[in-house]
Formats: structure tokens, C-alpha cells, sequence
């Protein structure tokens, strides 16, 4: 995967700036939204008691990291119920393949880049 593989699930530049391009805190925020995204795609079930929190949560975190379509799709299953789920659990996974390909073209720069 590399940037070639984004799907605009995520918009790096708004976090890049965001972040006023220190890439050690791009880096750092993404990985922390992975790690939480598995926590939160157990707790998108309709028979868990906390999904709506966990879609509160996931919101949040989208937003902050650009991912505005899956704070979207957050947004309409508080509005409309569990019934949003799967739009949540695809938009988190287009966010998650989105980040990952950001990640591994990062990962490439990295070994181009001299060192000096």
C-alpha cells in the first residue's frame, strides 16, 4: 500500500495541519487511532449495551483525524439508531485502509530519505 492506495477517507492534509506538520505527531495520532479502532469495532454490535458510546467516541476521534466520513456516518447512527451500524463499520474500515496506506508510503519515504 502507499498514498497511490487512498481512498480520501481521510484527509491527511487537514491533520498534517493540524498538527502543524510534525510528522512525529501525525505518525503518533494515527497509530492511537488504530489501536482504538479494534477496542471500537467490537462494540459496534446492536446487542452491545455500548455502541452508541462507542460511536460518540469514534466521531470524535474521526473528526480529529480528518476522517470527516466516518464522523459523518457516527453522526446519523445517533440520530437514526443501531440500524447505522454497518455504514459506521465501513467508513471505519475505508478510514483504518486509508491510514494504513498513508502509513506504509511514510514508511517509504523514511528509507529514501538520507541520513545525515
Amino acid at each position: 500500500m502507499a498514498r497511490r492506495d487512498l481512498t480520501g477517507a481521510v484527509d491527511f492534509a487537514y491533520l498534517e495541519d493540524f498538527a502543524a506538520g510534525d510528522t512525529g505527531v501525525v505518525d503518533e495520532v494515527l497509530a492511537l487511532f488504530r489501536e482504538q479502532a479494534n477496542l471500537w469495532s467490537a462494540m459496534l454490535d446492536p446487542t452491545s449495551e455500548g455502541w452508541l458510546d462507542a460511536v460518540h467516541t469514534i466521531k470524535g476521534a474521526a473528526r480529529g483525524v480528518g476522517a470527516f466520513q466516518l464522523g459523518d456516518a457516527c453522526e446519523v447512527a445517533e440520530q437514526q439508531g443501531a440500524v447505522r451500524l454497518e455504514s459506521v463499520r465501513i467508513a471505519l474500515q475505508a478510514a483504518l485502509s486509508d491510514v494504513a496506506a498513508y502509513a506504509h508510503e511514510r514508511a517509504l519515504q523514511s528509507l529514501k530519505t538520507p541520513r545525515g
